[in-house]
């Protein structure tokens, strides 16, 4: 089908998944105080900002804002789903969501064989890094059932020396 001219283009689901990123990020940073986000317009980079954004807001004692919570959940748990891909575990962050990692045997009905379930902030901790598995699992802030179901070689998502010039806290980096 030849495109017309002066039809805008239509936009992909991840476009529309970065752009929703990027302004739950801008709103948590002005909630901060901060200045809005300026790093490189990347998915992971912008990721990495954001998930640092709420993080602090938690440290300082502040409400993080719930659609950067939303978007940084939701956007974690699709790059675990891309680094682990299979359909062995499920990793569960209510009300946020949901998705099926790590390569083993496929369920296809009810309760998959294996089941991590957190709360959001938790989740985001782990994520970045800022939280150990160990510490959150003898916390008791994630259970964890099924012999597939033990995160520690998964997380964090990003190196100590952070993603794309974002360290796990959402800092830039010297």
């Amino acid at each position: 089908m030849p495109i017309l001219k002066g039809m805008p283009a239509k936009t992909t689901a991840a476009q529309r998944r970065q752009a929703a990123l990027r302004e739950a990020l801008d709103t948590q940073l002005a909630a901060l105080g901060e200045a809005p986000y300026s790093g490189p317009d990347r998915p992971s980079p912008v990721l990495s900002a954001c998930v640092g954004a709420v993080l602090r807001a938690r440290s300082e004692g502040a409400q993080p804002v719930r659609s950067a919570v939303k978007a940084a959940v939701r956007g974690t748990l699709a790059e675990l789903a891309e680094r682990a891909p299979g359909h062995s575990l499920e990793v569960r962050v209510p009300p946020y969501g949901a998705v099926q990692v790590v390569e083993g045997p496929r369920h296809t009905r009810g309760t998959p064989p294996g089941v991590v379930e957190t709360e959001p902030l938790t989740w985001l901790a782990l994520a970045a890094g800022t939280t150990s598995w160990q510490e959150a699992v003898d916390a008791h802030a994630v259970s964890a059932s099924g012999t597939r179901a033990d995160l520690a070689g998964l997380l964090p998502l990003w190196p100590s020396g952070g993603a794309g010039g974002y360290s796990a806290d959402g800092q830039r980096l010297s």
